[in-house]
């Protein structure tokens, strides 16, 4: 019996079960954990930003951190049940790599799903990754490896113990022979599942991608980079999913930003459907005092008000502020910004 190819939000698709990283990514309870800039890979095409790309650091979602307790404080103000680990290529950092996964094992227990993205098909630092913990790991090849896969050490990574083994590729629109051939040698070779992503323009790789065109107005996609993935997704005998442009966005980011806005957000913060927080922002000489009138004055209770570290400033409950800010001698707005350790404003608005 054939398997239907099932339409998914966003615009992606799948064909068999998803992988269970992708499971975690829908839900927005994966963290992303990029242990290293660092890849000796080139593609052209790489996402990556200029903030990080060729950089040996480390990032917990959005948060540039610098020691383990600050991951795992990232962890779990959005409550993660599991952790996509990427970079760059985290087995050039190999020993980093394993201890990150070993103290989330240890701090998190074994059912916290630990996936991992790498160009370096390797069976011995794989076998490392697997012994340490790693539950999940999606090879990355580069396209002259595409067509050559039997070449690799794939046939003995799909046989280690407890490791689910995927390949995560764009669907470059111009390479469609090779990328047929690598979804038919997977099969053979016994890889679990394939994900093929929706390729995009970025801001590190627009000039290196001058052969491609973008989809439309409103995207950043790649035009004809969809069109193969589904053309790919039908030949596919093995789980196969196509993870569009849109869905990274609409879906992925929004439902992990809820998750982490729902388990930081204070009595005085308004969350979004889109999952960005909602508050009051008052502007004083003295914040303290302006504190001090608002509770005197306007029996404002002290959980739906916070004055800032810099004591010029002060947060409040924006119904609060909305309702006072034609009375006050303060400069008064309302601030819309991501649940994320930065707090990027997204949009502000004067209430005098």
């Amino acid at each position: 019996m054939a398997v239907r190819i099932k339409r998914l939000e966003g615009g992606s698709a799948a064909k068999g079960e998803l992988a269970e990283g992708c499971v975690m990514c829908t839900k927005g309870s994966k963290m992303v954990l990029f242990v290293t800039g660092l890849c000796d890979t080139g593609c052209p095409y790489c996402p990556v930003s200029p903030e990080k790309k060729g950089k040996d650091v480390i990032c917990a979602n959005e948060l540039r951190v610098n020691d383990l307790d600050e991951v795992f404080l990232e962890a779990e103000a959005m409550d993660a049940e599991g952790t996509g680990i990427t970079g760059g290529d985290p087995v050039l950092t190999l020993d980093r790599t394993v201890k990150f996964i070993r103290v989330l094992k240890e701090r998190y227990g074994k059912g916290h799903h630990i996936h991992l993205y790498t160009s370096t098909i390797d069976l011995d630092k794989t076998r490392v990754l697997a012994d340490a913990g790693l539950d999940e790991i999606r090879f990355h090849p580069p396209t002259g490896m595409w067509s050559k896969l039997g070449d690799t050490d794939l046939n003995e990574i799909v046989k280690i113990d407890g490791l689910k083994v995927g390949l995560e590729v764009p669907a470059l629109p111009d390479r469609a022979d090779d990328l047929a051939k690598l979804v038919r040698d997977a099969g053979g070779i016994g890889v679990h599942f394939i994900n093929l992503n929706e390729l995009e323009f970025s801001e590190s790789n627009w000039d290196m991608m001058s052969s491609y065109e973008v989809k439309d107005d409103v995207s950043a996609a790649v035009l004809g980079s969809r069109d193969l993935a589904h053309e790919l997704l039908k030949m596919s005998e093995i789980p196969i999913h196509f993870c569009s442009s849109s869905f990274k966005d609409s879906v992925q980011l929004r439902r992990r930003l809820i998750r982490r806005a729902e388990h930081t957000a204070r009595e005085m913060d308004v969350i979004t459907e889109d999952g960005t927080m909602i508050v009051g922002i008052l502007y004083a000489e003295d914040a303290r005092e302006a504190a001090d009138l608002l509770k005197r004055s306007y029996d404002v209770p002290d959980e739906l008000m916070c004055v800032c570290p810099d004591g010029k400033r002060m947060e409040v409950a924006p119904w609060v502020l909305e309702e006072l800010a034609g009375e006050l001698p303060f400069r008064c707005y309302i601030s819309e910004r991501y649940p994320t350790s930065d707090g990027l404003e997204v949009e502000r608005t004067p209430l005098n």
